[in-house]
């Protein structure tokens, strides 16, 4: 199936971004910025992934956040972007227990963000949503359970793939909030690595 132009054009920008702060990394690392944008367009680029690369991709996104915020702890749009990757690193979690963890890690970053930022209404929107995302992701887990069993063991093999295919397209909607987002943050940090300097 190929993928809508518009899909295909976030692809090839994340990926370019994605690369263009690997290779500032190279350079310097750390630029709490660069390691924020990197994060930003790993994450995005998630999306776009199957299964384990998924969870790769947004594994390595926390973990280039994380980076920034040794480098600058108070950032706080590193903090929010850190609280989407924690969110959808829970969402690619089966088991709630665990799940709950990065949701509380989420909440906490969001939280954070807001502190550094009062009033930022996207801040806020993401705290209020982290606060919602456990029922969210329990109601997440009944459905594709209640899927699974009614699709049963008679079920032809390509019925199964189908119901398989639903439960992930569920899950990619309930990420999709964040990862527009994160996305936005991250288009608009590139846009201004690339602002050329002001005449003197």
């Amino acid at each position: 199936m190929e993928l809508p132009q518009s899909d295909f054009d976030r692809i090839v920008f994340f990926e370019h971004a994605r690369k263009t702060a690997e290779a500032a990394y190279a350079k310097n690392s750390q630029d709490a910025e660069n390691l924020t944008r990197w994060g930003g367009a790993l994450l995005e680029l998630s999306q776009f992934q199957s299964g384990p690369d998924s969870i790769k991709f947004v594994k390595d996104a926390i973990s280039k956040l994380e980076e920034a915020l040794v480098i600058f702890p108070r950032k706080h749009d590193t903090l929010w972007c850190l609280g989407n990757a924690h969110t959808s690193h829970a969402f690619y979690i089966p088991d709630h227990e665990m799940a709950k963890a990065h949701f509380a890690k989420a909440t906490q970053c969001f939280q954070e963000a807001l502190e550094e930022d009062p009033g930022n209404e996207l801040y806020m929107k993401a705290l209020d949503l982290s606060t919602k995302a456990p029922e969210l992701h329990l109601e997440v887990q009944r459905q594709m359970a209640n899927q699974q069993s009614a699709a049963g063991g008679s079920s032809a093999s390509n019925v199964k793939a189908s119901k398989k295919k639903k439960n992930g397209d569920v899950k990619y909607d309930i990420l999709g909030w964040v990862i527009l987002a994160v996305g936005i943050i991250a288009w608009v940090g590139l846009a201004k690595s690339h602002v050329p300097p002001p005449p003197r």
